[in-house]
């Protein structure tokens, strides 16, 4: 494949690395369980940073709220998803689940954003500012959850002018039937590239 990723014009998005999502132990890890044992996530998430690094590629940390008992509640309109997430305080301030893995910790000049209070790691962030100031033009969206953050992130990404790619096998989602359309149908109407994390790797 031709090396259409340099570190010149491209950066990783690593969305919500959360013990939550990606740790055994998480709140969240049993709903994922399935899917993300089937593509070998936590593999191809290890393979892919490791790889972007070694190339030079800067890493983007994009973060989801970290939940506090009192989210929401002058709020108009907050989605079940966002009452959810406060009832089981996901990702909770302060807490284990809220840290990231210990296995992607950031590093000497990732860049870590604002955190996003519902999908898109662009909304009311920094993300876009830090991506243009960085000079990027490239963006590879990896991460939690496909149909959820990473489609609603990659797509605002699409908006904006940037050029896209999605890695198939470096994201979960809470079933099979959720993953699906999340590469098959949606991912084809914004995304530039969609490949698998070999793939990726190949193109570095």
């Amino acid at each position: 494949m031709t090396k259409i990723y340099d570190k010149t014009t491209t950066g990783l998005l690593f969305v919500d690395p959360y013990n939550d999502f990606l740790d055994p132990e998480g709140k969240l890890y049993p709903r994922t369980k399935e899917v993300s044992e089937s593509v070998n996530l936590f593999e191809h998430l290890k393979e892919i940073v490791d790889g972007v690094r070694e190339a030079g590629i800067r890493v983007f940390y994009v973060p989801h709220h970290r939940s506090e008992p009192d989210d929401y509640e002058t709020w108009m309109h907050p989605t079940p998803y966002q009452l959810k997430a406060k009832q089981g305080q996901v990702f909770a301030k302060d807490s284990w689940g809220g840290e990231f893995h210990p296995d992607f910790q950031p590093q000497k000049g990732d860049v870590i954003i604002k955190e996003h209070w519902a999908s898109s790691g662009f909304a009311n962030t920094d993300l876009d500012h830090q991506i243009k100031m960085h000079g990027l033009q490239k963006i590879i969206v990896i991460g939690m959850l496909a149909n959820a953050c990473i489609e609603a992130t990659a797509r605002f990404g699409m908006e904006l002018g940037y050029h896209v790619t999605l890695v198939k096998d470096a994201t979960s989602a809470f079933s099979k039937e959720a993953m699906y359309p999340a590469h098959e149908i949606n991912g084809p109407t914004f995304a530039h590239a969609i490949l698998t994390t070999e793939e990726l790797l190949a193109a570095l």
